[in-house]
């Protein structure tokens, strides 16, 4: 049986569900009736269904620094194949006239972005909610996108603001990609 006792070389190590697993199959060895064996193997069943990384994380606490950073590489990875091809500033200029088109664009964008987000139950973290009601990690990661998407197309010459219309309709496109990357890249876990 491993003890946890400190010593001058360091911490105790943090248990983690492998030392759950061998506890509970030492205990499956000591117990008398099947009944009860059976009752230890259910719970390391569970055990081990817990001990799984899960694909999508839960967002347990408000949208801070860590999480900023977190979006602002999923959305750079993400971004960076849509700034650099060709087809991003074609399918801009194919919207730039079309006011509905770009809006239901932008509406594509956010219905995944809330979707991640959703998959993610962020709606239940009420410290990251601005008056009650404004979802401060869904506007982060929208902002956090929107900011990097006409950095990057106008820092690398993507758009030409001399027709604005077009340039929106470009980073508009790339920012729906990018703010999908920051959603993404924020509830992953670790």
């Amino acid at each position: 049986m491993a003890t946890n006792e400190s010593d001058e070389s360091g911490p105790p190590d943090e248990p983690d569900i492998d030392d759950v697993l061998d506890d509970l199959e030492e205990l499956e060895d000591l117990v008398d009736s099947d009944e009860e064996r059976e009752r230890v193997r259910e719970a390391m069943r569970t055990a081990r269904r817990a001990g799984q990384p899960r694909v999508i994380g839960r967002i347990r606490n408000s949208f801070d620094v860590r999480d900023a950073g977190e979006a602002l590489v999923g959305s750079f990875i993400f971004g960076i194949p849509m700034v650099v091809e060709g087809g991003t500033l074609e399918i801009g200029e194919a919207i730039a006239d079309s006011v509905p088109t770009m809006a239901l664009t932008a509406a594509l964008g956010l219905t995944f972005v809330l979707g991640v987000l959703h998959a993610a139950h962020f709606e239940e973290v009420e410290a990251d909610l601005l008056f009650g009601f404004v979802p401060v990690r869904l506007v982060s990661i929208v902002l956090i996108a929107s900011a990097l998407s006409v950095g990057l197309m106008t820092l690398w010459a993507r758009v030409d603001w001399a027709d604005p219309e077009v340039a929106f309709a470009q980073c508009l496109v790339t920012g729906v990609v990018m703010a999908v990357g920051a959603s993404l890249g924020d509830v992953l876990p670790e």
